[in-house]
């Protein structure tokens, strides 16, 4: 084997070792991550008012509750498999609707894991990956036209942006590590109406850095997260830079957001998530991979006190366990209307229900699931936030 390529969906960070003088003169946060960082525990109600929501089962309707998208009015489900099953839900629940345009033809998909849900539009778009387009739906199922890559892309990572465009990161530079950027841009703005370059966002370092780990004939890859909803704003990381930006849509600017202190041995990189208030949740990944036991990239959850201007090694506990169970604001970030969402196993619930382990709503609703009912989504809203549901 000339070379193995391992692709992992969610985990970056680059951090780290930091300096308390520049910490006090910097107007941004610093984040600094070794491995004495202070631990601190959260509770989750503390900061986050929170909905359990039971996909509706029926004979058309079992899934695994993959979640692809969810938004004001739906939640977008699917399967770990690329069965091509788009099962779509209201945000009660409730089936609505089951596509599947899994194919080989001009108006199907062959990788439809990875969907963008567009409201205003009613429209979802499949970023078929593997054969470069995305490829845009009504919420019946009907196609509506195909938007082909920009030339010389890979658009791995894709999500909504305004009414009119989408907002991707080409991860074409995956195999240049240290090579000169130029003037190259990589987080890019798209149009929804033909797939062409609305706009150019220019983050600026020299040097191209990738996430991956290189020994001998062996190179392993991780996909990280480099755009981060942020209410109408897009928070951008990469690899490649100390810095982390804000891009302000109505302004079509870059404002720095915070800075990653610089580590070694192994290096970091990071990754944003939910963004509240008073914390911000990152996670850092670290530059490493056995290439014997062909695993890698460990990880640890972090969170910066805006209040505080320190950061922690972090767990979040749910209070609706009587033994609290740890949630993740690491990995779903929606930062709109919705904080984040993860998905629970109805086998775990259910056996946490019968070891008399769960409490309030969500006991109440367990109690009346059995062990084939599709997963249950929790979502989370930040305190204070008002929806319309």
């Amino acid at each position: 084997m000339n070379k193995l390529t391992f692709i992992s969906a969610f985990t970056l960070i680059i951090l780290i070792s930091g300096c308390e003088s520049k910490k006090e003169s910097s107007p941004l946060p610093v984040i600094t991550i070794s491995e004495n960082l202070p631990e601190k525990e959260l509770t989750l109600q503390d900061f986050m008012d929170v909905e359990y929501i039971p996909l509706e089962t029926t004979d058309e309707f079992i899934t695994q509750g993959v979640i692809r998208a969810i938004g004001d009015k739906y939640i977008v489900a699917g399967n770990y498999r690329n069965d091509g099953n788009i099962f779509i839900f209201d945000r009660k629940g409730k089936a609505i609707r089951k596509i599947n345009r899994l194919g080989q033809g001009d108006q199907e998909y062959t990788y439809g894991m990875y969907i963008v849900l567009d409201e205003a539009n009613e429209e979802l778009f499949v970023n078929d990956v593997q054969a470069k387009k995305i490829l845009v739906y009504d919420l019946l199922g009907h196609f509506k036209r195909s938007l082909h890559y920009p030339a010389d892309t890979d658009l791995f990572y894709v999500l909504d942006y305004d009414k009119d465009n989408l907002i991707g990161y080409d991860t074409s530079w995956s195999m240049q590590d240290q090579k000169q950027r130029g003037d190259r841009s990589f987080h890019l703005i798209i149009s929804k109406k033909d797939g062409s370059i609305s706009r150019k966002i220019y983050i600026p370092y020299d040097i191209i850095k990738t996430t991956s780990v290189t020994a001998g004939q062996g190179t392993a890859t991780t996909m990280l997260p480099t755009i981060t909803p942020d209410k109408n704003n897009r928070i951008l990381v990469d690899a490649s830079t100390d810095t982390v930006y804000k891009y302000v849509a109505k302004e079509d600017r870059l404002e720095p957001f915070l800075v990653k202190a610089v580590r070694k041995d192994p290096e970091a990189w990071l990754t944003i998530g939910t963004i509240t208030d008073n914390y911000y949740f990152l996670r850092a990944t670290e530059k490493s991979f056995d290439f014997e036991k062909i695993s890698g990239f460990p990880y640890t959850d972090i969170v910066y006190s805006k209040q505080e201007r320190a950061t922690y090694k972090v767990t979040i506990a749910n209070s609706d366990y009587a033994k609290a169970r740890s949630v993740s604001m690491t990995e779903n970030p929606v930062n709109g209307k919705i904080a984040t969402y993860q998905l629970l196993n109805v086998d775990r619930l259910i056996e946490a229900y019968e070891n008399d382990e769960l409490q309030g709503a969500l006991k109440e609703i367990t109690s009346r699931l059995n062990e084939d009912d599709n997963p249950v989504i929790m979502v989370m809203t930040q305190k204070g936030t008002v929806t319309d549901n």
